[in-house]
């Protein structure tokens, strides 16, 4: 829990990032298409001076993003995703210039291939900083944005990061390369476990 909150701390107090679009273009992910869709934030730990955000909210804000962005791929090489929220600091209203800290989110991301009954990925940690705008920079964070607006932004940099991921392994590693003997209709089964939890 000591670790959670001293990496919050830092993150929040970094620059400035380039922002990040709800549409951006497709990347590379081959024969990638995403099954099941978990998060979990039930042990998120709340970092100082945070507004309050509940497991739910979090919950929603994630499984949107996701299905935002990598819902959208249609190969045939099923994949569930399991995000678990570690950790967050969404930024309330301060003093401008002088105290303006950034929202900011760490998760940890489970990757499961349906077909081969296998992970890809445990505990893959990521950890977003909110993107700066033009009135953030100036009035802070906390003053231009509501905290549902933080989540949503904080939630997008999550699925853009796990998405910038799954195209560099694809690259590097094969992951999502096409199978012969791949299948288009769904495995057999129901999912037995929230890859979120494992």
């Amino acid at each position: 829990m000591i670790r959670i909150l001293t990496l919050l701390t830092g993150l929040a107090l970094l620059g400035a990032c380039t922002e990040t679009q709800l549409n951006e273009a497709p990347e590379d992910l081959g024969a990638f298409k995403l099954r099941v869709n978990y998060a979990y934030a039930e042990k998120a730990v709340q970092g100082p001076v945070s507004r309050d955000a509940t497991p739910d909210e979090w919950t929603a804000a994630i499984q949107n993003a996701v299905d935002v962005r990598l819902g959208r791929y249609e190969g045939s090489q099923e994949i569930d995703i399991g995000i678990s929220l570690e950790g967050y600091m969404l930024a309330p209203p301060g003093v401008p210039v002088l105290f303006s800290p950034k929202s900011t989110a760490i998760v940890l991301v489970n990757v499961y291939d349906v077909e081969q009954k296998e992970y890809l990925a445990k505990a893959h940690q990521i950890q977003v900083l909110e993107d700066t705008t033009s009135e953030s920079a100036v009035v802070g964070s906390g003053h231009a944005r509501t905290r549902e607006e933080q989540m949503a932004g904080l939630a997008l940099k999550v699925a853009d990061r796990v998405e910038e991921w799954f195209a560099e392994e694809h690259k590097k590693n094969g992951w999502f390369d096409l199978r012969p003997e791949a299948s288009t209709t769904l495995q057999d089964g129901a999912v037995t476990q929230n890859p979120a939890q494992s």
